[in-house]
């Protein structure tokens, strides 16, 4: 009886073992199902946002492999192959600079042998006999060729170089001053007050540069001849084709660009400047005088420069209006040293040339660091 008992014993325990093992396995199974449902759910959830941001994935997968290559250390071996490298695109830039940079270089040499060579075979010549010049324009005054001044002293008193030079000097330097004084107050005046008019005298100012002087010269020049006259007793108080009110005419053909400089330059001057001005009592001439007008040196030099290389080098206005016996420097030179049946006085010509350069190259050389400041200035407002 007793081994009965034990075997049903061991009986219920195999069965009870086995319906455990049944419940174990049905258990996974059903886990198993439910974490494949829930990750094929989660797929299916995730599946647009792949799609969408195949992109940004890929970005990450590139960040992380870049991440993980500079995480990794580098060898000996990799580090100098990689300086190497560094060191040759330098050195293949600075190849391609210094290429630039000769070839900017000889751009430069050669304009400035167009501009000096010349200037340098006036000064050669200048010294020369008339046949020399003719024969060997481009030799050294050597030997018999040189004659010292005497081309200088034939030339002062066969055009009367002191009576030219210093009428010349007149109109120059009140041509210069009116138009510095007068485009000044319009650039000034133009810029600050914002009107229809001043819009419309800013485009004519402009207008006017682009006018070339062969459309205006016939009329100009008849208006000019028969313009009135004041004339008090025996002397002559007013006469447009004079030297001393030709100045007229020379502040109508600079005014363009001179007025274009200084409305440029003017807005850059903070305003804050001229209210404070005013509040101390400044009426707007004294205003101009005292407060603008200092701040605008830089372009009234440079406008100063421009219109006085123009006109103490002008021919053509000066030879259509002023009357005879009243010549500026560059008609003098061209009638005075003329010989019969078309012959010229080269090495006076040469000489008188060299005389009539030298005032422009020194007011020029003295005023030089002002022309760049003035021509920038109205380039940046500030």
């Amino acid at each position: 009886m007793g081994k009965k008992n034990n075997s049903k014993n061991k009986n219920r325990e195999q069965i009870l073992k086995e319906e455990t093992l049944e419940e174990k396995l049905m258990d996974e199974i059903t886990d198993e199902g439910a974490s494949k449902a829930a990750k094929a759910q989660e797929q299916e959830n995730e599946a647009p946002k792949a799609s969408s941001g195949d992109l940004k994935a890929a970005e990450t997968q590139k960040d992380k492999e870049a991440s993980d290559v500079q995480k990794r250390k580098l060898t000996p071996e990799e580090i100098e192959a990689g300086r190497v490298k560094a060191l040759e695109k330098v050195k293949e830039v600075e190849k391609k600079k210094k290429r630039v940079d000769r070839i900017q270089f000889a751009v430069l040499v050669v304009l400035c042998l167009i501009y000096i060579i010349p200037i340098a075979l006036i000064l050669i010549n200048s010294v020369k006999t008339k046949g020399d010049i003719s024969t060997y324009p481009f030799k050294l005054p050597m030997g018999d060729m040189f004659v010292g001044i005497e081309n200088f002293r034939r030339g002062i008193v066969e055009i009367g170089f002191d009576k030219v030079f210093f009428r010349s000097l007149k109109i120059t330097l009140s041509s210069v001053a009116i138009i510095i004084v007068c485009c000044s107050m319009t650039g000034w005046y133009i810029t600050r007050v914002k009107s229809k008019i001043t819009s419309f005298l800013y485009y004519m100012f402009v207008f006017s540069m682009i006018v070339p002087f062969q459309m205006v010269m016939y009329t100009l020049s008849y208006i000019t001849k028969n313009f009135p006259r004041l004339v008090i007793g025996e002397v002559t108080i007013f006469q447009l084709c004079s030297p001393n009110w030709l100045w007229i005419v020379y502040l109508g053909f600079g005014a363009g660009l001179s007025v274009f400089m200084f409305c440029g330059f003017v807005k850059a001057i903070p305003l804050e400047i001229e209210e404070a001005a005013m509040m101390d009592g400044c009426t707007p001439l004294r205003m101009f005088f005292s407060v603008i007008f200092p701040i605008l040196k830089p372009t009234a030099i440079t406008v100063a420069i421009l219109n006085a290389m123009w006109v103490w080098n002008d021919y053509l206005l000066p030879n259509m209006l002023l009357d005879s016996g009243m010549e500026t420097i560059p008609i003098a030179i061209q009638k005075s040293l003329r010989g019969s049946y078309g012959s010229v006085d080269m090495g006076a010509l040469m000489a008188m040339l060299v005389l009539t350069v030298i005032p422009i190259i020194v007011f020029y050389i003295f005023s030089q660091k002002y022309i760049i400041k003035g021509v920038v200035a109205g380039a940046v407002k500030g």
